[in-house]
């Protein structure tokens, strides 16, 4: 009997210790809980917070790109609020050169665990910021180079004006189009070549930037790199191509001075072979390419920004947060 009474003293004194031992550790193990469930709520919230903030600084961007900010307030509000709920949205915040617009975003986030240890929520904030400009530098997808006159002719006030309208006209690359100066004597934008650039080894596609000069490419039809498939794919696309404002040399020695880049809307081509559209935007030997110059602003990783780049209606969006 001594025995069994020895052994329940000994059983009762070892749960009285885990009990113990328990409560001590309650804390602790509360404050784990807090960690990994309050803290991952945190998280959680603040990436979609950061998608909202993201969605909002590139809509005010896009407008403010295109010439008119508005209200940027009521932008932001409602992109935020379409992404992340109740959260709230502080006023955007703009600069200039370069162009940038800030949307923050903030929502408290109550928890669970976290009030046992005296924190009842935690403010998330997250932020966004987009810059814009004209683009400067990067890789056309359309391998041709345009003159300042023929951007002229449409866009109005000389080549500092910002393209309007959507009537489409043919621009010859052989003939002039109306504008005096478009070609040379030899009625070619330069002897020995139409417009034509080198591509990218490999690529039917033309890299180069403003204030350089992009080498020409001899032949009657486009680099060999090129095929039919690659301008077809563009057709009723806007892409963006190099505007020069002085050429020179001759044959495989020729160049374009770029001096800036413009967005055109293509509805056509011809360019001799297979490469042209039915029916044709001209005729005979004729080669050309129909369409117009267009405002254009475009999230795009082709190309890379500068605010000394002359602006010719085409805006690149960058977020950079």
């Amino acid at each position: 009997m001594r025995r069994l009474t020895a052994r329940w003293l000994r059983a009762g004194d070892e749960r009285g210790a885990a009990a113990v031992l328990i409560s001590l550790l309650l804390v602790p193990m509360l404050g784990f809980a807090a960690i990994a469930v309050d803290v991952g709520a945190v998280y959680a919230e603040r990436a979609r917070l950061q998608v909202a903030a993201d969605a909002a600084a590139l809509a005010v961007a896009q407008d403010c790109a295109r010439g008119a900010c508005g209200n940027m307030q009521a932008t932001a509000d409602a992109l935020v609020a379409a992404n992340a709920g109740e959260a709230t949205t502080a006023p955007p915040v703009l600069t200039s050169n370069p162009s940038t617009v800030t949307v923050t975003g903030r929502h408290p986030t109550e928890h669970w665990f976290a009030p046992i240890l005296g924190i009842d929520s935690t403010q998330v904030t997250a932020s966004a910021t987009v810059t814009w400009g004209a683009p400067s530098a990067g890789t056309a997808r359309l391998p041709l180079a345009f003159s300042v006159c023929e951007f002229a002719q449409q866009a109005g006030g000389g080549f500092h004006g910002v393209p309007s309208g959507t009537t489409v006209r043919t621009i010859r690359l052989t003939k002039t189009s109306g504008t005096v100066g478009c070609t040379g004597p030899s009625r070619n934008i330069v002897p020995g070549g139409f417009g034509y650039l080198v591509t990218d080894p490999g690529h039917c596609r033309a890299t180069g930037a403003v204030g350089g000069r992009s080498a020409s490419s001899t032949g009657n039809t486009p680099s060999s790199d090129c095929q039919p498939a690659d301008f077809a794919a563009l057709v009723g696309t806007t892409v963006l191509l190099p505007i020069f404002d002085e050429s020179g040399g001759t044959g495989s020695n020729a160049w374009y001075h770029v001096y800036a880049y413009a967005a055109f809307k293509i509805t056509g081509y011809f360019l001799g072979g297979q490469f042209g559209t039915t029916p044709r935007p001209c005729t005979g030997n004729e080669r050309c390419i129909s369409g117009y110059f267009t405002r254009w602003v475009e999230l795009s990783d082709d190309f890379t920004t500068s605010p000394t780049a002359p602006d010719l209606g085409a805006e690149l969006l960058r977020l950079i947060r």
